[in-house]
């Protein structure tokens, strides 16, 4: 296991092929979508937002050192979605796009690529050399970037066992919110996630139940399983939370496991919660909550790996509302400074990226004092809609309430993202890089 270093003996390991020159931790931020336009257009906005000189504002992430370009090709798509590409980042093998966490032998929907040789993940590998392990996102935790984590599918969509074709379920190609359930089960001691909060509760939970926090939503599972009660039976200490008030309550953090789901699918956006929207906490809070409790789980010698997912970035960015994308960056980029000031950068590498870009396009010249919003729109391969008419949003609107929903989707772009780092091995991120490469610099670190 890893041991705390000096800045003397920082310096010693980077010239040391020494086992004990490694970090403790490593905590991965995950903008989905989150772009260099998105980036720059959230920077001015938070500036504008709070009477501060845009030209010389930054958020929190941009201030790191370390600073590379990352390649988000997969092997059958230019322009990819989250699954290809996150799954680049936990297995360190470039995948097709819409699978998670295997291989490219195989087509999409094909369960012999879960069954022959399929990738281990980052926190598979960490898991079994006995780090605490967590996972944050503001979607449905068996959304794409989460799911990879811990899961392996031939296709993103199979969430739960009534989005997963019988033909899988009898080949035991299991469903993801399964998978998260049983992640590290057979592995050895002390295996299996130690926290996942997000939302998602309907993949969890049987056709006949009621949501607990909306008595008109129910689960979505065919085969009559509460996984919800399968996970709190697997051993003592495991408590499951799914709104802000029980979330505040877990007292003291790091003591057994914590599973918190606090919406049925996606959390409410950053902007409605604000508005009064939703029981449930922020994704600072998430992560300050992550931290602490990993931290005080893993122990003095210990060591922990957390992903954290700022989902809501890339929906706002679907949508075509900039107010939703921007002020979910500017939540995400709190988060970060959060997390950094918690931890010792000496035994901990902090990374930030994002899975793909968006294609929002700020274009123009407008004038410095005009307000960002007015200057963002959203290109897409067809901005027409079938009646003719062009859905593209009014760029100055802040009011996501007033968004046409026959709108266009805006696709993803593909374009270089960027990645930040700091902290320990954080020197290894520049340049151009494959986005799997980023699996192997993380491992490298850590393990």
């Amino acid at each position: 296991m890893s041991v705390k270093l000096t800045l003397t003996s920082l310096a010693f390991c980077l010239l040391s092929t020494s086992p004990l020159c490694h970090a403790q931790n490593a905590i991965i931020f995950l903008g989905d979508g989150m772009g260099q336009t998105t980036i720059a257009a959230t920077r001015i906005f938070e500036a504008q937002k709070n009477d501060k000189d845009w030209r010389s504002h930054t958020l929190s992430f941009e201030k790191f050192p370390n600073v590379a370009l990352v390649r988000t090709h997969t092997v059958d798509s230019q322009i990819s979605d989250s699954a290809g590409t996150m799954s680049a980042i936990m297995t360190g093998h470039k995948t097709r796009s819409g699978v998670i966490s295997v291989k490219p032998k195989y087509e999409r929907g094909d369960c012999k690529s879960v069954f022959e040789d399929p990738p281990r993940t980052l926190f598979e590998y960490a898991s079994e050399a006995g780090f605490s392990t967590g996972v944050v996102t503001t979607s449905r935790v068996t959304d794409a970037t989460a799911a990879a984590t811990y899961g392996h599918s031939p296709d993103r969509m199979w969430e739960n066992d009534s989005k997963t074709p019988n033909s899988a379920l009898k080949q035991g190609c299991g469903d993801l919110a399964s998978q998260m359930i049983d992640f590290g089960e057979g592995q050895g001691q002390g295996q299996g996630l130690d926290l996942v909060l997000g939302g998602g509760r309907e993949s969890f939970l049987p056709v006949d139940s009621v949501d607990p926090e909306y008595p008109e939503s129910r689960g979505v599972r065919k085969d009559g399983k509460d996984l919800i009660i399968d996970w709190l039976k697997k051993d003592d200490g495991r408590k499951f939370v799914w709104n802000r008030d029980q979330f505040r309550k877990l007292n003291p953090p790091g003591t057994g496991r914590v599973l918190g789901l606090f919406e049925p699918r996606e959390m409410v956006f950053n902007l409605e919660s604000v508005r009064g929207k939703g029981n449930e906490p922020s994704l600072v809070e998430m992560t300050e909550f992550a931290v602490r409790f990993l931290e005080n789980k893993a122990g003095k010698n210990g060591a922990y790996l957390l992903m954290i997912e700022g989902a809501r970035i890339d929906h706002g960015n679907h949508a075509k509302i900039p107010i939703l994308a921007l002020t979910e960056t500017i939540e995400f980029s709190k988060a970060v400074k959060k997390a950094v000031s918690m931890v010792n950068l000496e035994d901990t590498l902090v990374l930030v990226t994002a899975d793909h870009s968006s294609s929002i396009a700020f274009t123009g010249y407008p004038e410095a004092d005009m307000p960002i919003l007015a200057s963002l729109s959203y290109p897409s391969f067809s901005l027409i809609a079938d009646d003719g008419r062009d859905h593209v949003m009014a760029e100055s609107e802040e009011d996501p309430n007033d968004f046409d929903p026959s709108a266009i989707p805006s696709p993803h772009a593909g374009e270089d993202v960027a990645v930040y780092a700091i902290g320990f091995g954080a020197g290894r991120m520049h340049g151009t890089l494959e986005q799997h490469s980023l699996f192997d610099i993380i491992f490298e670190a850590i393990l």
